[in-house]
């Protein structure tokens, strides 16, 4: 199996856990807890931000000394848009499922601190459109660079059936701006129906780094660099959630030159 694809660690409980250290990175953190009713989860933030998202489900959340109420609304990261939270360095926080949850916890370096909590409900987030025909997909902003964080930046996409995604290819791997930033990335796949697949391919323009992967409900694919476009299956629409952080919080890519045609065609 590739080195960059991590598949679950059973169906509960935390399921994932993608660290710099296990990476082989500097900055992008990423857990899946996978939780019943009454079951809770919690952490100091210590030296790093989180972003928590509610995938699916709902729970009673708490976080730097704040009781936030329950949150999540939704049952399938195919409807809708998600609630999360904001967590600061420096603090703490706490989740308690009130309904099955799939609770994603994103995080990256706290670089100044000084923010507050916040909750991020679904409708703070704007929703776009990207691409055309069997490249279109569905995105929506959950942390995006015009909203405050320190090193986060979080975004969740759907694919419909059949369409490419992160297409035509481009990469962010060079710490080069304004023409280009680096920034780590993880991609968290879901599929509907869930015994459906697609595919991710990770390259370089050297094809030093060059690994293409079948993707499957709940595996996660690490970006340390390269291009990463994905492509779903016929019949099987496919869901992301990408965090990205790196040593400037802002998204400047560059498109591989020899697919960049598809952009004017």
């Amino acid at each position: 199996m590739s080195r960059l694809k991590v598949r679950p660690h059973g169906a509960h409980g935390r399921v994932t856990h993608v660290t710099p250290e296990n990476a082989g990175w500097t900055y992008v953190g990423f857990d899946l807890h996978r939780l019943k009713p009454g079951e809770t989860v919690s952490a100091p933030t210590g030296d790093r931000e989180a972003c928590l998202v509610f995938v699916t489900g709902k729970g009673k959340a708490t976080a730097g000394g704040q009781t936030l109420g329950e949150l999540g609304q939704r049952m399938s990261p195919f409807e809708g848009k998600p609630w999360s939270v904001y967590v600061p360095q420096g603090s703490d926080w706490s989740v308690t499922a009130t309904t099955d949850l799939e609770l994603a916890i994103c995080t990256a370096p706290g670089l100044h601190g000084g923010l507050p909590v916040r909750v991020i409900a679904p409708e703070d987030l704007g929703q776009e459109i990207r691409g055309k025909g069997s490249n279109t997909r569905h995105v929506t902003n959950i942390l995006p660079e015009g909203e405050p964080a320190d090193s986060l930046l979080v975004v969740e996409v759907i694919t419909p059936a059949g369409n490419t995604s992160s297409y035509p290819p481009h990469k962010h791997d060079r710490d080069e701006l304004p023409q280009e930033s680096y920034l780590e990335e993880t991609y968290y796949h879901r599929l509907n129906p869930p015994q459906g697949f697609g595919f991710q391919r990770v390259y370089t323009d050297d094809r030093s780094l060059d690994e293409a992967m079948a993707i499957e409900d709940g595996d996660v694919v690490l970006v340390p660099k390269g291009y990463h476009p994905c492509a779903t299956c016929h019949g099987y629409d496919l869901y992301y959630l990408n965090v990205m952080a790196g040593p400037k919080r802002t998204w400047k890519f560059h498109n591989a030159a020899e697919h960049e045609w598809l952009l004017k065609s």
